[in-house]
């Protein structure tokens, strides 16, 4: 192809540029590190001009994720913010102290990627994925145009074969690990926390939260066998609830170097408290290993100014109409958790949607028995489960709540607002698909997109 060909079939459009991105959807999810480690190498590995914090888990990464990067801007460092999936545009899950990746920027590094992806999806290897395509894009975005301090850097799914796993970093955080997306990363935990563990990297210290004997055993494991330091909350660091209430809980933290009394985090939920504990640690580890300053007030009102869309997220009053991406067993489990503990309610209705490939039985054990009502919906993904056959698990489990049938999720939240009285609380939970479509339409985002 000539130039002048090349120019004239670029991209001109940030809504050109997204849906090139997304039509490699259908490559789906395939572990591996050939193809961007091929990519990075052809773009002369800018991964290697960036210092990363990289976190992985079954939940809490995104909260952790935002808990470091609102600390860090707030004490003058430039950060990058790679998360995933996002809730209203593809350039959330690309940000730069806070803000979304500029689309401009995204036009002209999708025209200089292109060429690189379909050669490779021409070669033996097959196409790159859209996770690959995007992993790529947000280095070019932090290594040639924004050049931040630190890159938070959240792991897709598990971590040992993840895509995000070809970068070095400065620290590894590995929040728990929990029953999710087994059908990939294995029947049993001490399975899905050898994958987790495979992102600690030789000498590079890591911070976790795990709690369970088996997946701390896995742990230790790979920490030594990497020769890494392994800063385990209950041991290395302690935090302690003082007070909660919706919207505000107030704990204290106790580490290696320092004790931190009444810090307050205004996203709710028990969970919250040892995410932002993990939080801290981080924070403290690289304040000893790398000389990062993190004043204690600057702490403390970042933490408090920490939010993360879609998670016990409030987006109405009239009705009270509670989002939480709850799709695993772990997920609900904090969600019960925070219904019985933080709000308060005379019925419980919630809007319920997910996906083909969860644990469906142990998740809804933890829901089904505080709900008066439950409406069974579908998202608009193409892995969703079927309302009839959530509903018939949900008979199997038994529910003593009235069931409501309703494939449409925007008729399913209709019923749920009408239902909801003035002191009722309602919640739409399960995948964040779901979450993403019921958020936008709640809030009024014109501009919603669907989020991969």
């Amino acid at each position: 192809m000539s130039d002048n060909q090349a120019v004239e079939t670029a991209f001109t459009t940030y809504e050109e540029a997204r849906d090139w991105i997304e039509s490699l959807v259908p490559f789906g999810i395939r572990p591996g590190l050939d193809r961007i480690r091929l990519l990075l190498e052809r773009f002369d590995h800018p991964e290697r001009r960036l210092k990363f914090i990289h976190v992985a888990g079954t939940n809490g990464k995104g909260s952790v994720c935002a808990y470091l990067t609102r600390v860090l801007v707030k004490a003058g460092y430039d950060v990058g913010t790679y998360t995933s999936p996002y809730i209203t545009s593809f350039t959330n899950r690309i940000q730069y102290n806070g803000t979304d990746m500029d689309p401009e920027a995204l036009v002209e590094l999708v025209n200089e990627v292109r060429p690189q992806v379909e050669e490779i999806a021409a070669s033996e290897l097959g196409s790159p994925t859209m996770f690959e395509v995007s992993t790529l894009l947000a280095i070019l975005y932090y290594a040639r145009r924004t050049y931040p301090d630190f890159v938070v850097w959240e792991t897709g799914l598990g971590g040992r074969l993840d895509v995000t796993n070809v970068v070095s970093p400065l620290l590894s955080v590995i929040t728990n690990v929990g029953h999710d997306h087994m059908d990939i990363l294995g029947d049993s935990l001490e399975a899905i926390a050898r994958e987790k563990a495979g992102i600690i990297k030789p000498g590079v210290p890591v911070v976790a939260s795990v709690t369970q004997p088996e997946a701390i055993a896995v742990l230790r494991e790979q920490a030594a066998a990497a020769k890494s330091t392994l800063y385990l909350l209950g041991e290395q660091y302690h935090e302690r609830l003082l007070s909660q209430r919706e919207n505000e809980q107030v704990f204290e933290f106790d580490g290696l170097q320092r004790s931190l009394g009444s810090l307050a985090i205004t996203m709710n939920g028990r969970h919250q408290v040892t995410n932002a504990a993990v939080a801290v640690m981080a924070l403290e580890v690289l304040r000893s290993y790398y000389a990062v300053l993190v004043d204690e007030d600057v702490l403390r009102s970042g933490l408090r100014e920490t939010v993360w869309a879609g998670r016990l997220e409030m987006v109405s009053q009239e009705p009270r109409l509670l989002l939480d991406g709850a799709h695993n067993p772990e997920g609900a489990a904090a969600l019960a958790a925070a219904l019985q503990d933080t709000y308060s309610y005379k019925r419980l209705h919630v809007m319920l949607g997910m996906l083909e490939n969860k644990s469906h039985r142990a998740t809804l054990r933890h829901i089904l028995p505080l709900v008066d009502s439950l409406i069974v919906t579908e998202p608009e993904f193409r892995k969703k489960m079927s309302a009839d056959a959530l509903a018939a698990l949900v008979a199997e489990e038994g529910c003593a709540c009235e069931i409501i049938i309703e494939p449409d999720w925007r008729q399913a939240l209709d019923q749920l607002q009408a239902r909801t009285g003035p002191e009722d609380l309602a919640v739409v939970t399960g995948t964040l698909y779901l979450i993403a479509d019921v958020r936008s339409r709640l809030l009024d985002h014109s501009d919603y997109e669907k989020g991969w």
